[in-house]
């Protein structure tokens, strides 16, 4: 029998100071959690592979100094500003951009419907999430029952200015189908100003007498921004 050559290479377990950075992120994810890592290492987690010579890590760490390294301004942005970062083409942008819409949904499910209005700020804190942070124009109605609790919320227009896409029979219509007793109107303002234009005045007021006459009760009307809201029925023009 051959003798042993104890001179042969033997296979050992890498420490965790001898792997590469993206397993070193890997390896404290599996032994601590996700909740001891950077924001950076979590996209790390999710995006997975780097380029030659830069590594997932590195290409992540990038990402976040683009935009402050704050998730908050991530959102604000679209996909071709994920694609500014060297290593990040369409797929992982799109991997981004579901993620971001992923934790829209979650906060949106978190508040739920059937939860109780009993003023604008409990609006705003229902819709800030959903429309916030967006780039474009969007129009949602907010359906609610006789006990002001939401039935639903449902977006009604997306991404042009709010005056010429406003389709009041469709509002009506989506009330009457589901038996609601009260609408809200909620628009958001990318450029960050809360202060309602010509253009929100007409369609509130339109919104309104629309709702009366089908024996709705129009109960606000909130243009809402990531910092702030604005609510007609707080200023009293409601």
């Amino acid at each position: 029998m051959k003798d042993y050559d104890s001179s042969c290479p033997v296979a050992h377990a890498l420490t965790v100071k001898e792997m590469s950075p993206d397993d070193q992120t890997r390896e404290r994810a599996l032994k601590h959690g996700c909740k001891v890592l950077p924001t950076a290492d979590l996209w790390a987690i999710v995006l997975r592979t780097g380029l030659p010579g830069k590594p997932i890590t590195e290409m992540c760490r990038d990402l976040m100094r683009s935009c402050d390294n704050k998730l908050f301004n991530l959102e604000r942005m679209e996909r071709g500003s994920f694609m500014k970062v060297k290593g990040i083409g369409t797929t992982k942008a799109l991997q981004i951009e579901a993620v971001m819409e992923l934790i829209r949904r979650y906060c949106g499910e978190t508040v739920g419907n059937r939860v109780k209005i009993g003023c604008s700020r409990d609006v705003y804190d229902v819709m800030r999430h959903e429309i916030g942070n967006l780039p474009h124009e969007e129009i949602w109605a907010i359906y609610l029952n006789r006990r002001n609790e939401i039935i639903s919320k449902e977006k009604m227009t997306c991404g042009s200015a709010v005056a010429s896409v406003f389709d009041l029979k469709k509002i009506i219509k989506e009330a009457l189908l589901r038996d609601a007793q009260g609408v809200m109107l909620c628009h958001n303002h990318p450029s960050g100003n809360t202060m309602p234009s010509v253009d929100d005045d007409r369609i509130t007021e339109k919104l309104r007498k629309g709702c009366e006459s089908m024996d709705l009760r129009f109960l606000d009307h909130l243009i809402i921004t990531a910092s702030g809201f604005y609510s007609y029925r707080d200023q009293g023009r409601l």
